[in-house]
């Protein structure tokens, strides 16, 4: 963490100087902003986090409750939202209070006694070692603390606006603020106030019924499964040995899904609640909680429960819903004009929510929809880019939802009709990087280029996730991981990996640091803003091959050690090394002729190249950047 580059700090480091709307925000709702989010659930909240670092762009975000969420559903947190986690600056302390899985267990009827079950596999977690962050159940509730905070502590100041209730919107062509949205006051004094507000942006984080998605006529289809589960957080004495241990269970009573929780005693029970007849309507939501209890204990058999407090519980019906497009242009409009609202998460896609990815796929809409918001709201960026978001997320979502139908299925089948087939076990260890959350890989478009150079960096696949590998940094000989140092700061990454000529002399990592530098064709120089820091557009770092120890941090080309903030101090964290007991070159298959590996502001890879393709670096961004005046 850097932060006395504008002066000496001696307060809480997190928390970053207001700037722009940050300063004097106003504390009510105003009556026109640049984007406005319903919603404070996940994909919601990490979007205002995000767009929290563009101080320029007028943010508010709205939720029909008049507090913070403190029961939160969803609980599983993927490996590769925890990296996203990093990026946000509070992996470490959200991992320090969760509950980490580091193995599934697999019960099935014992052969010798049907009656009863018994273990019959246990898998790792990351049996492949996709990341070297852990998965982690933890309540939705602290992960949406956690973005509020940043979004609070960011240039922007963006905090919450409670007790709104999104009714309707319009798009009016032609105003400034041409979202014309109608809001309902809920609670106290004003509650059934009807107020009227513009935004430039709507983001719809709405949930599965969203007025959003209603007000601008995308159609959620698909189809349930016509299976039921109840589901609660249970707080029991049990003697089933595997209580805090994730296990998948299959009994001739039906199938439970056993998640432990943070805090040591809690633990989540999916309970198969069986097939749902014809005509059921919804009935089926209505079960007992006791019923559901009951139904535990006859699966988890010869075990006891007894269970003591039940912190929430719910009955949902398996389905699989998509929206018809992800935001609020209609296929004959395509060409006409630019999108000027959005739908995430729960509005845009649902699913059950055994395999744990509904917050964090929802999580990752965000992420990709704000950064684009903010880049298109300063300046930087053409409006067109916002047609990335449904073309990239409408493709995940499909993904998310084939993969859910399967897992659901096996979960729901019975031990009979299992036989012979693909198991959960096998399954779950076949799909592992599925539910870690690293199989997103966005086709080849403005943002992803083709990938006619992959087989530079075959480690870091163009489409796909950065993937971290420690390195050493030169400055203050500290080993570190290159990926933590990508922060959502709205920033783009630009990697040279270097060849094998040594820090500071000539050759291709030399020439191309001073065109970087110098030339009026680099992106650097064409994109950052007039009086800017060097470094406030495009985050340029090096890794070299040669021992660190060997090496002058003086020597490194100037792109490298930017002089940055007010002070004009040297920023000493962008000269990098291989590490010998983790060599980066080897670990993600990095030509020792070089390479550069372009990363977007959301942590995946759009370009890899050779060193000396300074025409192709420069063109790259032609389509994604607007040049500075």
């Amino acid at each position: 963490m850097q932060f006395h580059h504008n002066g000496y700090v001696s307060a809480d480091p997190r928390k970053q100087p207001a700037a722009g709307t940050g300063i004097d925000r106003p504390k009510q709702l105003p009556d026109q902003m640049d984007v406005l989010v319903v919603g404070t659930g996940p994909a919601g909240i990490i979007a205002a986090a995000q767009l929290s670092q563009f101080p320029q762009v007028h943010t508010r975000i709205i939720d029909r409750r008049p507090s913070r969420l403190e029961i939160g559903q969803a609980d599983g947190i993927q490996s590769r939202t925890v990296e996203t986690f990093q990026a946000f600056g509070f992996a470490e302390r959200i991992t320090s209070e969760a509950y980490i899985i580091k193995e599934t267990t697999f019960w099935n009827p014992d052969p010798e006694n049907p009656e009863c079950i018994m273990r019959t596999d246990r898998t790792p977690d990351d049996p492949t070692g996709v990341s070297e962050f852990p998965h982690l159940v933890v309540n939705q509730a602290r992960v949406i603390d956690y973005f509020a905070e940043y979004a609070y502590n960011s240039p922007a100041r963006i905090t919450p606006d409670f007790g709104w209730e999104f009714k309707e919107l319009v798009v009016e062509d032609g105003h400034e603020y041409p979202v014309k949205v109608t809001l309902l006051a809920c609670g106290g004094e004003a509650a059934g106030l009807e107020r009227v507000v513009r935004a430039k942006y709507v983001v719809g984080a709405d949930g599965a019924r969203s007025n959003v998605r209603r007000s601008i006529g995308a159609k959620l289809s698909g189809d349930k499964a016509n299976h039921a589960w109840g589901v609660m957080d249970t707080l029991a004495l049990t003697d089933f040995p595997d209580v805090r241990t994730k296990c998948a269970i299959h009994s001739g009573a039906g199938s439970i899904l056993l998640i432990p929780r943070e805090g040591g005693q809690l633990f989540r029970l999916y309970v198969d609640l069986g097939e749902v007849p014809e005509g059921d309507n919804g009935k089926v939501r209505e079960t007992p909680l006791e019923e559901i209890i009951q139904r535990a204990k006859a699966i988890l058999n010869p075990y006891t429960l007894d269970v003591k407090d039940i912190a929430w519980h719910s009955v949902y019906e398996v389905g699989h819903r998509l929206a018809d497009r992800f935001d609020d242009v209609a296929p004959d409009e395509t060409c006409i004009r630019e999108p000027r609202v959005f739908i995430t998460g729960d509005a845009c896609h649902t699913h059950s929510a055994k395999a744990g990815q509904g917050m964090n796929v929802s999580m990752q809409d965000g992420f990709n929809l704000a950064w684009k918001l903010g880049y298109v709201l300063t300046g930087r960026s053409p409006q067109s880019l916002l047609r990335t978001y449904s073309t990239e997320r409408k493709m995940i979502a499909r993904d998310l939802i084939d993969f859910d139908k399967q897992w659901s299925s096996i979960m729901a089948a019975t031990p009979e009709a299992l036989q012979g087939q693909e198991g959960a076990a096998e399954f779950y260890v076949r799909t592992a990087e599925f539910p870690a959350g690293f199989m997103t890989e966005y086709a080849p478009s403005v943002l992803t280029a083709v990938h006619e150079h992959q087989d530079l960096a075959a480690g870091f696949p163009i489409g796909k996730r950065f993937r971290s590998s420690e390195v050493m940094r030169v400055a203050d000989a500290s080993p570190r991981h290159l990926g933590h140092h990508h922060r959502a700061d709205g920033r783009y990454r630009i990697y040279v990996f270097a060849d094998r000529a040594r820090i500071g002399e000539p050759g291709k990592v030399a020439t191309l640091a001073n065109w970087l530098l110098e030339s009026n064709e680099s992106p650097v120089r064409r994109f950052t803003p007039q009086d800017a820091d060097l470094d406030s557009l495009f985050d340029v770092k090096v890794i070299y091959q040669q021992d660190y120890a060997s090496m002058n941090i003086n020597d490194a080309p100037k792109i490298f050690r930017p002089n940055v903030g007010e002070l004009g101090l040297m920023d000493y964290e962008k000269v990098y090394a291989a590490w010998e007991s983790s060599d980066i070159f080897e670990e993600r298959q990095i030509s020792r002729e070089g390479a550069i590996i372009i990363v977007r502001p959301d942590m995946y890879v759009s370009h890899v190249l050779p060193l000396d393709s300074i025409q192709d670096l420069a063109g790259f961004f032609d389509d994604v950047l607007v040049p500075r005046i």
